[in-house]
């Protein structure tokens, strides 16, 4: 079965992504603020792995680019976890200030 932890990812994300949209009437900061939560975690996870795979075990080993070494990504589920949160976040700010132009 594949692992659909994406979708709690996108469930927490729009929880935050209301609480912040609600309190300061900006959806675009609710889903700043969601999907920088998500981007950093996914990319420190990718930190790890990098310093696992390439650094010896040593963080001092990594580079900066270490992160983005796409030979750290190689499951689906990885890229999902925080693409997920990003586009449906993005997503329902740009209905909801359309909506509220109209």
């Amino acid at each position: 079965m594949p692992d659909l932890s994406f979708l709690e990812h996108v469930a927490l994300a729009l929880v935050v992504q209301a609480v912040v949209g609600l309190l300061s009437r900006n959806w675009w900061a609710g889903a700043a603020v969601a999907s920088a939560y998500f981007v950093g975690r996914e990319f420190a996870q990718a930190e790890y792995r990098w310093i696992e795979t390439y650094g010896e075990g040593l963080r001092a080993n990594m580079p900066w680019w270490g992160p983005f070494d796409v030979s750290v990504w190689p499951k689906l589920d990885q890229w999902l976890d925080w693409i997920a949160p990003v586009v449906v976040t993005c997503t329902v700010a740009w209905f909801v200030g359309r909506r509220n132009r109209c």
